[in-house]
């Protein structure tokens, strides 16, 4: 058969293409939200199969279509598939995509729509990698950017691209070997057939890469003759990113001068603390609640209160507000400089493996560890708290009467806000008839509208101008104590209590549990300092709203099984694995839907339906491709018999050159088409091949066909494809 190894040779080409493709997939496990890569994966095995064995477009696409349809319809729809119910859910998962498309928040897509998108990127990048790698046989810039990605990821993200290195660098080769040695073959025009037609060629070209490979990982290594870009310099300063001048270049970190925000500042990866935990949350330390114009003060000088057992009696919440009760333990790292806890929400008590005083000051949330009198920097503590869960329709409901000392208190505002700030808050929220809409509105406000994450080039108001102001109007870029003191300066303009509170995001996962039951291990960092908002609902307390762009809420909001109203515009926040003070994107930032309420993205698979569904295709692929001649045939005879134009007969007599190749008689680059069909006619005792080929020459240059020559050709064609495939 002489297209069994040019096949093979195609096969083992895109065979390292897919593994090439497969390493942009396994980091997205690892710095993402997705639970559950093993599904993508096998899409991608099936695509890049229906696209390895060449079926037409006309067929494949169905296939791969039905895969896409049957992932999607296994991890996200409930009801039975084309039911009416079926085409309900879809339709509602289109409507609120859509409106979510053209009003740009991209955050705020459903977990089925962005799985769509990613399965529909595997489909799209099965065909072009085809294309570039057995087709026009230039993979060179898919291999530089493949490295340049997993590089990238080893050096900035959790993920340890050692052995990823060492099998694109493999398979890199190779397929590189195999591209440009057929390239040159052709180029030179060699005429050594058996060149092409035996892979025995393949052996040295193995052997070298092996051995290089053997080589470089044996071979001495230098010591990294450059610093790690990723951790800043560690600063000798005590409280890094903090500026009492407020101007020129910080080093991100928690720092305890806010009375003038602004200017730029860099990153700084230096870790503050381990915790494990079985939950993202924001770790709080303390809140502001007095805006000056350029930045936040205290009220009133801390009053702090000794807490008995080890019992913390600090309450942002009401008792009516759903709980779930967890534990952590926060173990930091190097110098300790925080001389305040740092808690989740809910903390409820504290173990210490220290006799130390708890000093509670219940006004701005701090809590500090004392030791006769002075200040005790813990090394590690253990944490009890009961994580809240907001019910959405409740606060909707809630009323507008806040206790008057409160009011006062946290709707606070300079003389000098601009009116502008105030007029911009009640557009925002003109639509809006209750506290949490309106505050939804403006949170939402900054993901679009011009605002940019940045944390160079970031101005420093002018003693004239206000900062939130400036932010809003004029320069529209910043990080998180822009995006929320605007947040809070907004709310308190419409009289809703706000308040400004400081702390850490999450961290990254650096050690995932083995169960549901064990625990996750989180590194935070200094560049996970960051400020977020608290907006107060009478009944229920104070609750935590997440403005900055990139960033995500890590608190759970939920609506009550009774609640009758639309959930289609309210959302639940899954916050980033890596929280740092930088643009990023949220990458399973889950919001709230018709039909789906959980925070996470847990795939409920039934694995023995995907792999009986997978090897079902995969028969049917199989029989498809292997009577793909026969199924070409039966529909291109009808074509004739129905058209029978000239085109069609060029066409019909390309596919007969192709059985003939498939069944072990293909032409040979230096055969005419005469000599050729001569041939052909000697191996079936025949004189038919020659009087297709004779037409099929005088119908290419003449571009016509009669109808009565047409029947004729139409039979003699079908008899000889009829005994070549017999």
């Amino acid at each position: 058969m002489k297209m069994k190894i040019p096949l093979l040779y195609t096969s083992i080409l895109y065979i390292c293409a897919f593994v090439l493709f497969l390493e942009w997939l396994y980091p997205v496990n690892i710095i993402g939200d997705v639970n559950n890569l093993t599904v993508f994966i096998l899409f991608t095995m099936f695509c890049f199969f229906i696209s390895m064995i060449q079926i037409q477009w006309y067929i494949s696409m169905p296939l791969k279509g039905f895969g896409l349809l049957f992932i999607i319809n296994s991890l996200f729809l409930i009801h039975p598939l084309f039911s009416r119910l079926w085409f309900d859910q879809v339709f509602m998962e289109i409507s609120f995509n859509i409106n979510v498309l053209f009003s740009q928040q991209w955050y705020e897509l459903t977990p089925l729509f962005r799985s769509v998108l990613f399965l529909l990127l595997i489909w799209l990048m099965s065909y072009l990698l085809h294309y570039w790698f057995i087709v026009m046989k230039r993979i060179f810039l898919f291999v530089l950017l493949t490295i340049i990605y997993i590089t990238v990821l080893d050096t900035f993200t959790v993920y340890e691209a050692d052995a990823a290195i060492v099998r694109t660098f493999i398979v890199s080769f190779v397929a590189l070997g195999m591209t440009n040695f057929f390239k040159e073959i052709d180029r030179e025009a060699i005429r050594f057939s058996w060149v092409k037609k035996s892979s025995i060629w393949v052996v040295p070209l193995i052997t070298i890469v092996l051995f290089s490979t053997l080589i470089g990982y044996a071979a001495p290594k230098f010591d990294p003759q450059w610093p790690d870009p990723v951790p800043f310099l560690k600063s000798t300063a005590e409280n890094a990113g903090s500026s009492d001048t407020g101007s020129g270049i910080s080093k991100v970190g928690y720092g305890n001068n806010d009375s003038r925000l602004g200017g730029s500042f860099v990153q700084d990866y230096t870790p503050v603390f381990q915790a494990a935990a079985k939950d993202d949350h924001y770790w709080r330390v303390e809140t502001k609640d007095v805006y000056t114009g350029k930045g936040w003060e205290k009220s009133q000088d801390s009053q702090y209160e000794l807490q008995q057992n080890n019992a913390i009696s600090l309450e942002t919440f009401s008792d009516s507000v759903e709980t779930e009760k967890f534990t952590t333990t926060l173990d930091f790292q190097g110098n300790n400089n925080m001389e305040k806890l740092i808690y989740p929400y809910g903390i409820s008590s504290v173990e210490t493996s220290q006799d130390v005083e708890l000093m509670l000051d219940s006004q701005f949330g701090e809590i500090r560890t004392e030791l006769e009198g002075n200040s005790l920097r813990l090394n590690n503590y253990a944490i009890t708290y009961d994580r809240p869960s907001f019910a959405i329709d409740e606060l909707r409901k809630v009323s507008d009467e806040d206790p008057a000392s409160l009011n006062e208190r946290f709707t606070q505002l300079p003389d000098s806000l601009p009116d502008r700030v105030g007029e911009l808050a009640a557009e925002v929220t003109a639509e809006d008839d209750n506290r949490y809409d309106k505050a939804r509105s403006i949170e939402s406000y900054f993901s679009s509208n011009g605002f940019t994450y940045q944390i160079s080039d970031v101005p420093v108001p002018s003693e004239n101008e206000d900062y939130v102001d400036q932010f809003l109007f004029d320069s529209k870029v910043g990080y998180c104590d822009n995006y929320s003191t605007s947040m809070v300066v907004m709310l308190r303009s419409l009289d809703i209590p706000a308040r400004w509170v400081k702390g850490f995001t999450s961290g990254e996962v650096i050690e995932q549990g083995d169960s549901q039951e064990s625990y996750d291990i989180y590194e935070v960092t200094n560049a996970n300092a960051h400020s977020w908002v608290e907006v107060y609902f009478p009944d229920k307390g104070w609750v935590p709203f997440e403005p900055t762009q990139g960033f995500s809420n890590m608190a759970e909001f939920h609506f009550n099984p009774d609640s009758s109203e639309e959930k289609n515009n309210d959302e639940e926040y899954v916050a980033p694995e890596t929280e740092s003070e930088q643009q990023q994107l949220p990458e399973e930032n889950e919001t709230k839907t018709p039909t789906s309420t959980s925070n996470t993205i847990n795939f409920n698979v039934n694995w023995w339906y995907v792999l009986i569904g997978s090897a079902v295709i995969l028969l049917i692929s199989f029989i498809i491709y292997r009577t793909r001649f026969r199924w070409k045939t039966v529909y291109l005879h009808m074509k004739i018999k129905n058209k029978g134009d000239a085109k069609t007969y060029q066409e019909a007599y390309h596919h007969l050159l192709k059985v003939l190749a498939y069944n072990g008689f293909s032409k040979n680059a230096d055969q005419t088409l005469r000599e050729y069909s001569k041939r052909i006619d000697s191996l079936y005792g025949t004189t038919t091949m020659r009087q297709l080929t004779n037409h099929y020459e005088r119908i290419l240059y003449k571009n016509e066909l009669e109808n009565q020559e047409a029947a004729n050709l139409r039979q003699l064609w079908k008899n000889l494809i009829k005994r070549v495939m017999a």
